[in-house]
């Protein structure tokens, strides 16, 4: 049996991804359904008149962007959906994430576009960005099997294929859309089938700040590998592989200065390096606990950070320090009480801005919408249901402007 094998076998039998209890709501919400989506309103309000949200709905009959106006308080009204022109996709036993990965949709502010990945046909799309419109879609191969997470950094984009031997594979982003970078490919080595199981699968693959190094997570196998990138924007041959220090990597974020927040699913912690030029990492910062269940999501919000939990379903906050360690914002690991329509937290997005904070809800198939407060505080001003719930697949990639 190979390493990743024994190392795959080893995950499946201590990572349960537990449901969630159903706790009592504690804020007043704004509710839109998806239903009533069409042309964008309030066309005179130009305050927040390129504020958007933007949700993957992965669909496997042909994935979908839905797309939200972002009003000045955070409310939502949906503006449009608009189709990719691939196929959604679900890996082998996914329990409340289909892709199993964060970064499936990111929005690129340099070029002003949308890129989505289509799982299930081994694409990916990108779409300029007009408001809340999204036109010139152009569709290319991802270079392999089951693209499930993207990294941009200047005009270059790194797509995550998490199928098969796993891959990434290089990008331009040019003003007529992806090209693909010769010579840019690289193989993980994994031993997928073609769509994989969702705990072999990589969870994401990230730029380090000033894109000098690519970064894979490898849940399975338990390493973050890194590509020190050459200033051709092509990666080393083979990836440096750091052992994790805490059990099934998966999100990774960046602070202020630079260090690397990796989330780890299995005890719900997170980890604190430093990225050498040589690709190894220094661990500044042991596993830090927060007493929820499978961590697996984690976005920045200016010194704040924000976990989602999948298992019960709550979102964890942290602060950084004028020294850089990280602590919770809240003693009790929850940020945010969730409620029956806030079921199956998976992915996170954060504004430009650091003002809002928006959380998909695979389970109940809704997003919910917080105003950060200036502690790290979140207040829930808008949900919005009637989004695909995981079944045989669900929703899956968030992005906001």
């Amino acid at each position: 049996m190979s390493r990743h094998n024994r190392r795959r076998s080893a995950l499946r039998r201590r990572l349960t991804l537990a449901g969630a209890g159903i706790l009592a709501a504690a804020a007043a919400v704004t509710t839109v359904t998806v239903a009533s989506a069409g042309e964008p309103r309030h066309r005179g309000d130009r305050a927040g008149a390129d504020h958007a949200v933007f949700v993957q709905g992965n669909e496997l009959d042909g994935n979908t962007i839905h797309v939200f106006r972002r009003g000045r308080d955070g409310a939502l009204t949906a503006a449009g959906r608009y189709a990719t022109g691939g196929r959604g996709g679900d890996q082998v036993d996914a329990p409340t994430d289909s892709l199993a990965s964060q970064g499936s949709l990111v929005y690129d502010d340099r070029s002003g576009r949308l890129l989505a990945v289509n799982a299930g046909s081994g694409t990916v799309t990108s779409f300029r960005v007009r408001g809340q419109r999204l036109i010139d879609r152009q569709v290319v191969s991802s270079g392999g099997d089951f693209p499930s997470s993207i990294a941009v950094s200047g005009s270059l984009a790194y797509v995550l294929n998490a199928g098969g031997a796993g891959s990434v594979q290089g990008f331009r982003i040019t003003p007529e859309g992806l090209k693909p970078l010769s010579g840019s490919r690289r193989t993980l080595g994994l031993d997928n089938t073609k769509v994989p199981l969702f705990s072999g699968s990589p969870g994401q693959v990230a730029f380090t700040p000033g894109g000098g190094a690519l970064v894979v997570t490898t849940k399975s196998a338990n390493t973050i590998e890194v590509f020190p990138v050459d200033h051709d924007g092509r990666p080393a041959p083979r990836p440096v592989v750091n052992d994790s220090a805490g059990g099934v990597p998966f999100a990774i974020a960046f602070d202020r200065s630079g260090r690397m927040l990796v989330a780890e699913a299995e005890h719900s912690t997170v980890s604190t390096y430093t990225v050498r030029a040589d690709g190894t990492l220094k661990a500044v910062q042991a596993p830090l606990a927060n007493g929820q269940r499978t961590l697996c999501w984690l976005e920045r919000a200016g010194d704040f950070f924000y976990g989602g939990n999948t298992g019960n379903s709550t979102v964890t906050g942290y602060r950084t320090d004028r020294h850089g360690r990280l602590a919770l914002t809240d003693a009790s690991g929850v940020a945010t009480p969730p409620s029956a329509m806030s079921q199956g937290v998976i992915d996170l997005a954060v504004t430009r801005d650091a003002r809002f904070l928006y959380v998909q809800n695979a389970t109940s198939g809704t997003i919910d919408g917080f105003r950060i407060g200036r502690t790290g505080s979140l207040t829930r001003v808008a949900t919005v249901t009637g989004l695909p719930s995981f079944a045989g697949s669900g929703m899956e990639g968030i992005a906001a402007v």
